[in-house]
């Protein structure tokens, strides 16, 4: 497998997360695409937050390789005050397959840890933080 970094891919409309699902799918080693250079592409707020429910949303970041476009998206939730979180951290959208020591495709349980880690590296709570200080402004 040729590692590459990936890079962010140009300007493009809004991607919505379940769209993720149709890109052809990218096959990678978790140790490449840990050095993915993901960018952020969307963020949207799917429910203002009332006295009952947190404020809610989506967000959506993606790269390019000469293999084709990369993309992640999870949903998150606000838990405080300036605070957000994924609001399920199994359930990263993307169209990576990420591959074991054997060359076998990780499933989704064992693919997480890897899609949690490339999140964390994200600096992701700002861009939905700005999104929702958009809603006050």
């Amino acid at each position: 497998m040729l590692h590459t970094t990936l890079e962010p891919p140009a300007a493009t409309p809004p991607v919505m997360p379940w769209a993720l699902r149709a890109w052809p799918p990218l096959l990678w080693q978790p140790d490449a695409a840990a050095r993915v250079r993901f960018r952020h592409l969307d963020t949207r707020i799917t429910f203002v937050g009332n006295a009952c429910e947190p404020t809610a949303g989506q967000t959506v970041w993606a790269g390019r390789a000469d293999e084709g476009a990369a993309g992640m998206a999870w949903d998150w939730v606000q838990v405080g005050q300036g605070v957000v979180a994924m609001a399920d951290p199994m359930s990263v959208i993307t169209n990576l397959r990420l591959l074991g020591d054997e060359g076998e495709v990780l499933t989704a349980h064992a693919a997480a840890r890897y899609l949690n880690a490339f999140v964390r590296a994200l600096p992701w709570q700002h861009e939905v933080r700005r999104a929702i200080c958009g809603l006050t402004h």
